[in-house]
């Protein structure tokens, strides 16, 4: 009791501060996201996201042997796919020789040891903006479960170490996992989005790909019948428990700092890494209000990353890897 307990003490230096602090940031909880595009010298920087970029393949290879040589160990790939190559079935995502699959080829012949994840959804290919195949106003389900299936095992000929389903299809990931078994992919991994709400917070994602739901008749106009409600919490662990029971190997959380409460529920109950999205709208929010002068980017930035990590995240997907290791190099 005080003042035989002063709580302070362990407060009075940065060397005592360093030396019991209980949640560390390092390179090696990131996972990058990077956005992919065709052509050659392509890197545009994408408005409603500062200083984050589109880039072609050649750039690409250049941006893969920088993040290794910060330290940076992980991507998780998507790609723009030009609107010509867009249907309701999601063809082109099947595609050999399509920009997933040569952004994949791209990353493991600049870099064989980056582990690579790769998107796994129908929104990128969807006419309609949609992650299933639209018909009669509705998304189904078990179809485009199957297509999923086919996308994961088209990523892992090409060389992926992972598939990330970002869908929210029910049962996709026992679908997935048994298209990868049958032929023969053993060792691909899931990163399952196990929780993914209708967040407001996709925006600038959106316009990065271009994924966003088209406004035409008979086609729903948002996500809401299969991304998850915002006001609920059981279900996150219902669907997470789901997923690790049909082949999971990691889970993930997205949005993130809206959802920590959902973060550290998971952690508590899955025993498989648990990940977590800070989205684009987490990003662009700081990065607006820093450039106003409202808040200092590096400071809030390291105590949002920290509030991830304390709530329970084994992996953040972030926007602010490279600039995580710019204030820690």
């Amino acid at each position: 009791m005080y003042p035989l307990i002063r709580n302070r003490r362990l407060r009075t230096t940065e060397a005592i501060r360093r030396l019991v602090r209980e949640t560390i940031v390092t390179p090696d909880d990131f996972l990058v996201p990077l956005f992919v595009v065709e052509g050659k010298g392509v890197k545009e920087e994408i408005p409603s996201m500062p200083n984050y970029y589109r880039m072609s393949l050649d750039y690409l290879e250049k941006e893969i042997k920088e993040l290794w040589n910060m330290g940076l160990c992980a991507v998780l790939l998507f790609v723009k796919v030009d609107d010509k190559l867009k249907d309701n079935k999601g063809t082109e995502a099947l595609n050999p020789d399509g920009l997933m699959q040569r952004a994949i080829k791209t990353v493991k012949s600049a870099c064989p040891d980056m582990l690579v994840m790769t998107d796994v959804a129908l929104d990128p290919f969807s006419s309609y903006g949609h992650d299933g195949i639209v018909a009669e106003g509705q998304i189904l389900n078990d179809e485009t479960a199957e297509v999923l299936a086919e996308m994961s095992v088209s990523h892992a000929q090409a060389g992926a170490d992972f598939v990330a389903p970002s869908d929210m299809m029910d049962g996709r990931i026992l679908t997935i996992r048994e298209a990868l078994e049958d032929e023969g992919y053993q060792q691909t991994g899931i990163m399952s989005y196990s929780a993914k709400y209708a967040s407001g917070f996709y925006g600038p994602f959106r316009d990065a790909l271009d994924s966003a739901p088209v406004d035409i008749e008979n086609v729903p106009k948002d996500k809401k019948t299969y991304q998850m409600d915002p006001a609920n919490r059981f279900e996150a662990i219902r669907e997470t428990q789901m997923d690790v029971d049909e082949g999971a190997d990691i889970v993930m959380v997205k949005p993130g700092l809206p959802y920590l409460d959902i973060v550290r529920e998971i952690k508590n109950e899955v025993d498989v890494p648990v990940a977590v999205y800070q989205v684009s709208g987490e990003y662009a929010m700081l990065k607006a209000a820093a450039e106003k002068g409202w808040l200092d980017h590096d400071t809030v930035m390291m105590e949002q990353l920290l509030a991830i990590k304390r709530a329970g995240a084994n992996i953040i997907a972030s926007y602010f890897a490279k600039d995580f290791v710019r204030i820690h190099s």
